[in-house]
């Protein structure tokens, strides 16, 4: 017999939890219950889907007169639950207690703690005391007791493990990140991301919402979304990985502004976006990249990377036969470079679509998350005018591509130097080289177009403007599933809640 009147199906893999359940008297005293003599209860918690991709922990009580029936059902379903395997036992948490609006802590606690120890997962916490202490602390600890990395935090927080476990992965196998050419090793430790930042952009691209209990769910049932990562160099050296935005131009100097402002907080990015704009500077130099070959869509095919991408799988197995085929020289073939030079307002590269709620289908809407390839969009110079035309598109619905002076490519690498290195590296002397820079600050008025931008890297700034990118395809995992299809009938479904399960 069943509490609810209603009734709906749950797979075992949205079963959170099951539980013997004491009834007390008083509950035991009110309606159906009191013809029973001594009623047998147990509890099943499970995932119900709300709208806008948003997970709740859901509940229906069975009971029955006859004890030895109802541990019976409770054992049967809990093996059932043993048969998920990919489903977390153990995890390592971090906690960074001054991200954002500083409630990491208190979020952690209060709504994803008690899921966690409701589905019977230990947990280790490390409450992070100042940058780099999880990357760190990830290079030393004995990683291969867990099942999961979880990031209590922002963007930020993120990278900041992403970059301790790719790293720890790489100097177990010693290989040398340095190397911008090596093949780096996979991450098989799946990295859960509870937002608790200011931005959280990658958990909106990766689960569709920016809510903690639906990523502690998505941790909880297991779930798994491989990554692509690109890795970042300047002469030879390693700089950063990234698995977002990297952006030169515009979204550089958006953010180097913004670093000076941190006291205003989340403000700071539309006070620092406007004056950049107002500015509207260009800079000159000289992109070269290698077209995405194995990748079957393309920026502009409308195509969105969803949960159990048909694009990210197929490209992942094209990748795959490139390498067999061509062994080594495949990423040597010059053959394969596209070379353009030119005046640019923004240089972006992006791993995912980097959609947010401000910017509902971000700044390539048809970029996917594991495809092995990033989008390249170029913004030549044009006027302030076009460039605002262009930054609209990000809230609406118009293709953002559609104009004379974007360009956009899907590229598996890229390089990109600056006119003023490309100087610097020939005949300039470092006195006139200083001089000329400063004569740029001093007058911003002129729009010079010979001074150095700054690269965005998923939100941290990037000291050299030359660089050397390549994407690595599903580096890594996370505990999500991508942006499920919208169920036309999701909101009928979330109300006749449903739950009978048997």
């Amino acid at each position: 017999s069943c509490v609810h009147t209603e009734n709906c199906f749950v797979p075992i893999s949205e079963i959170i939890a099951v539980e013997e359940t004491e009834l007390n008297k008083k509950q035991r005293d009110t309606g159906k219950w009191q013809k029973m003599a001594k009623p047998h209860a147990f509890t099943v918690y499970y995932v119900k889907k709300a709208r806008n991709h948003r997970w709740r922990c859901s509940d229906v009580t069975f009971w029955c007169v006859d004890e030895h029936l109802c541990n019976q059902w409770i054992q049967a379903l809990k093996e059932l639950l043993e048969t998920q395997k990919s489903r977390p036992k153990q995890l390592l948490v971090y906690i960074n207690p001054c991200g954002g609006k500083r409630q990491g802590k208190r979020i952690y606690e209060q709504k994803v703690a008690p899921l966690f120890s409701l589905a019977s997962i230990s947990t280790d916490v490390v409450i992070t005391e100042h940058a780099n202490h999880a990357k760190d602390n990830l290079l030393e600890v004995n990683i291969n007791k867990y099942d999961g990395v979880v990031c209590v935090g922002g963007d930020g927080m993120f990278s900041e493990v992403m970059h301790g476990l790719i790293g720890r992965m790489q100097k177990d196998s010693g290989i040398d990140q340095n190397n911008p050419k090596a093949p780096l090793v996979q991450c098989n430790i799946r990295i859960g991301i509870i937002p608790a930042g200011s931005t959280d952009c990658i958990c909106y691209s990766t689960v569709g919402i920016s809510d903690p209990v639906t990523s502690a769910l998505h941790i909880i049932v297991g779930d798994c979304q491989p990554l692509d990562v690109s890795s970042v160099h300047h002469n030879n050296t390693f700089l950063k990985y990234s698995v977002s935005l990297l952006g030169y131009g515009f979204y550089g100097d958006v953010l180097k502004d913004s670093e000076k402002k941190r006291w205003m907080g989340p403000m700071r990015y539309d006070y620092s976006g406007f004056k950049t704009f107002l500015s509207h500077h260009y800079y000159e130099g000289t992109i070269s990249f290698q077209p995405a070959k194995h990748a079957l869509g393309s920026p502009r095919d409308k195509d969105s990377c969803r949960t159990g991408c048909y694009i990210c799988k197929k490209s992942e197995q094209q990748l795959a036969e490139q390498h067999k085929e061509c062994g080594l020289k495949h990423e040597e073939d010059e053959e394969e470079w596209k070379v353009i030079k030119g005046k640019f307002l923004a240089i972006n590269a992006v791993n995912m679509s980097c959609a947010c709620p401000r910017s509902p289908k971000g700044l390539s809407p048809a970029a996917h998350l594991a495809d092995g390839s990033a989008d390249l969009i170029l913004v030549r110079k044009c006027s302030r005018f076009d460039f605002l035309r262009y930054l609209v598109r990000h809230t609406n619905q118009d293709d953002q591509f559609d104009f004379s002076f974007v360009d956009v490519y899907r590229v598996k690498s890229f390089q990109f130097t600056s006119k003023l290195s490309e100087d610097n590296e020939s005949n300039v002397t470092d006195i006139g080289k200083k001089r000329f820079g400063q004569f740029c600050r001093d007058h911003p008025a002129c729009c010079c177009s010979i001074a150095n931008s700054t690269w965005n890297c998923d939100g941290e700034t990037l000291d050299s403007s030359a660089i050397e990118v390549r994407v690595h395809c599903q580096l890594m995992k996370l505990f999500a599933r991508g942006i499920e299809e919208n169920c036309k009938d999701e909101a009928a479904y979330s109300q006749s809640g449903v739950e009978q399960l048997l």
